[in-house]
């Protein structure tokens, strides 16, 4: 906590320097040229921990947050719903599934609304299942259980069980428990509890993804050694114990791609900007304080790396 607080004061003290520090790190370690990818294969970071993943005309979508919070909105309490415009702007092809870490609303806010407009179904926790509920989408709503691969057109998917990384000051996880709300215009951000925590494996075309959320882990839970591309939310790393240490000598990854660093109040259709200390730039020089032999690449937003492009 203490190392936390000094670096938070740390940023307030020069939050240009440390912006302007991510900016170039980003533009240094961003992915440019494909060498891992299958032939036809894409990979679409949508910012926060959202991404879509394409392969033999079907799809899927990893904690798709495409319908912004202000922060006005958050500390007022005030309900958001998702936007079909924004999702139909953003994510106009249809996808066959939707796939939910945990269920803050930076997460799982838009799934509901994906689900219905193409009849996919979400895979999440008994959280998850309860904001199909709300929405009258029930049926669309698969609650999971751990290890089950799961098939989706060319992909198979197995969901792990994890935890969320303690923000509150070390001590807690931020709106912790199930989503309990009675109806949607009660879904404040804070009324968007956790829920059980999810990593996601997926393996499609030959390559294999795992998917974390939130910086945080169960290291006897992950049963998956030798994974292609490691999909890191890096926010709220510096709350967990040898994060990169643990989560690269379990999952031996050939690539990590970070995210979760953006600004996730910031529309979609304004510049990136990157969220309150979590410092990529610091994420670059942990990587590489852990092992020069891991790879470190990052996604510019809603530009997919596309397979033998």
């Amino acid at each position: 906590m203490l190392r936390q607080i000094r670096s938070l004061l740390a940023f307030a003290a020069r939050p240009g320097q440390h912006r302007a520090a991510d900016a170039a790190a980003d533009a240094e370690h961003r992915w440019v040229q494909d060498d891992l990818l299958p032939a036809g294969l894409e990979l679409t970071w949508l910012g926060t921990s959202g991404f879509r993943i394409a392969y033999e005309g079907h799809a899927i979508l990893i904690d798709p947050y495409i319908t912004r919070v202000p922060v006005s909105d958050l500390l007022r309490r005030h309900a958001r719903p998702p936007s079909r415009p924004l999702l139909d702007r953003w994510l106009p092809d249809r996808v066959d599934a939707v796939l939910i870490g945990h269920t803050h609303f930076d997460h799982a806010l838009d799934a509901p609304l994906i689900a219905r407009r193409d009849g996919a179904k979400v895979y999440g926790s008994r959280s998850m299942v309860n904001l199909m509920q709300l929405y009258g989408e029930a049926e669309l709503a698969i609650e999971l259980e751990p290890y089950r691969v799961y098939e989706v057109g060319p992909f198979a998917i197995t969901f792990v069980p994890s935890v969320h990384s303690k923000l509150v000051l070390g001590r807690a996880v931020p709106f912790d428990g199930d989503i309990t709300c009675e109806h949607v215009g009660a879904l404040a951000p804070s009324a968007y509890g956790c829920g059980q925590v999810w990593g996601i494996h997926i393996a499609v075309g030959g390559v294999t993804f795992y998917h974390q959320g939130s910086a945080d882990l169960i290291d006897h839970a992950v049963r998956h050694h030798g994974v292609d591309i490691f999909l890191a939310g890096i926010a709220g790393r510096g709350f967990t114990d040898r994060y990169i240490d643990r989560i690269g000598r379990l999952l031996d990854p050939k690539l990590i791609v970070p995210h979760h660093y953006d600004d996730f109040f910031r529309p979609l259709d304004q510049p990136m900007g990157m969220s309150l200390n979590v410092d990529l730039a610091g994420f670059m020089d942990e990587v590489r304080h852990v092992s020069s032999d891991l790879s470190v690449r990052s996604l510019a937003p809603m530009t997919p790396i596309i397979g033998g492009a």
